[in-house]
């Protein structure tokens, strides 16, 4: 068998599709977008036909490795979003090709469901009690959300107690039936993350995610030792070695690599055995698409440290197209008691509606993250 071609699909909301079609008819969907930049990796995947039309889609591995060493530069956001790509199809293929879902040729299943939290509120918090009553009637048990919007490096307690007034009324409303896990999105720097993780602690969240950007490895170093919350790192993370110094330096008790960012599937199941040997948490990023989330929940199935996963149904940012939206019918992902049941077809497990696609793909999207300014004019983190 071999590959014949490879074809992107930029769909709103903001997603990319990847179509690795085979000599013998076998087609593996994979998803490989880097929000806000589609074109980008439109243009990547072209770069890499040149390496893969001709080739044995069965030989992952090699693949994988040739993609990733080929040439001088290595890691980054680009390239393993577009290794991620191909990676998970070409396990969609391998699957269909031996008629067994992913998660039986890494070795079976460990959990046949697994915990799904829901997004709420939108990139400034807002109607969060309203938001988590409405999740509750549909059958979660868990949510995440922004806690804030700009914070200054150093900035004014009035708008720390803001912070913290909204989140005590929100667990007020909702009690502890309902779990919260509070997204600091990197827009908070140390010295406001030392203070909030202080002031949220007797909320207890069930995770405070990137607490500080990704790259302040060290300071995650330092407010773990300061709190009692797991903090999560992973989202902008884009391999194995940058996971390395989280693990050594025991940044953080939660992982939440995103499978269409670090390498697809062979790379997430690495980082997840990897993470389990120390002892951390795994919770798959995926505020992405279809086919990003049922790759996520094929690692779900076979790393036992899997304990949560995020998706994106009715996220704030689907405007235009939703994750059930490029899916046949009998492939629909829906909550059943606030888990997500893990695909069991062959391959990635899920029936694609490529009709839906190519339709939408002439819609397309231009898609780009807002640009947030500080009171005094200078760039904020978003």
């Amino acid at each position: 068998m071999k590959i014949t071609s490879i074809k992107t699909y930029v769909v709103p909301p903001r997603w990319l599709f990847v179509k690795v079609q085979t000599d013998e008819g076998i087609v593996g969907w994979g998803e490989g977008v880097l929000e806000g930049h589609a074109e980008t990796m439109a243009a990547k995947f072209s770069e890499l036909e040149d390496f893969l039309i001709g080739t044995d889609p069965l030989r992952i591995e090699d693949t994988w490795q040739k993609l990733y060493r080929n040439g001088c530069y290595r890691g980054g956001p680009v390239l393993m979003s577009a290794i991620s790509g191909i990676d998970i199809a070409l396990w969609d293929i391998k699957g269909k090709f031996l008629n067994q879902p992913i998660y039986s040729l890494l070795g079976g299943p460990v959990r046949d469901k697994v915990r799904s939290y829901c997004w709420i509120g939108g990139d400034r918090p807002s109607g969060l009690v309203k938001s988590v009553k409405e999740m509750q009637v549909k059958g979660y048990d868990a949510v995440k959300f922004n806690i804030c919007s700009e914070l200054q490096i150093v900035d004014s307690y009035k708008k720390i107690d803001g912070i913290v007034k909204q989140l005590d009324e929100l667990r007020t409303a909702v009690g502890v039936d309902m779990d919260l896990a509070f997204d600091f999105h990197g827009r908070v720097h140390e010295p406001m993350a030392k203070v909030l993780l202080h002031e949220l602690e007797y909320l207890r969240p069930i995770f405070v995610e990137d607490a500080v950007v990704s790259a302040q490895v060290d300071a995650m170093v330092n407010l773990s030792r300061s709190t009692s919350i797991p903090l999560t790192i992973g989202e902008r993370l884009h391999s194995r070695y940058d996971f390395k110094q989280v693990f050594e330096k025991r940044a953080a008790s939660v992982i939440n690599p995103d499978t269409v960012h670090v390498g697809g599937i062979s790379e997430m199941v690495r980082i997840g055995n990897w993470a389990e040997a120390y002892d951390v948490a795994l919770a798959p990023h995926c505020p992405l698409g279809p086919i990003a989330l049922a790759a996520c929940l094929q690692v779900d199935a076979i790393c036992y440290n899997a304990f949560i996963q995020e998706q994106s149904i009715g996220i704030h940012y689907n405007q235009g197209g939703d994750l059930n939206d490029y899916v046949m019918p009998d492939s629909k992902f829906e909550i059943e008691n606030g888990f997500l049941p893990i695909p069991n077809g062959p391959g990635l497990g899920i029936n694609i509606d490529e009709a839906a696609i190519e339709k939408l793909a002439k819609v397309g999207h231009k898609w780009r993250a807002p640009v947030w300014r500080h009171e005094d004019g200078s760039i904020a983190e978003w």
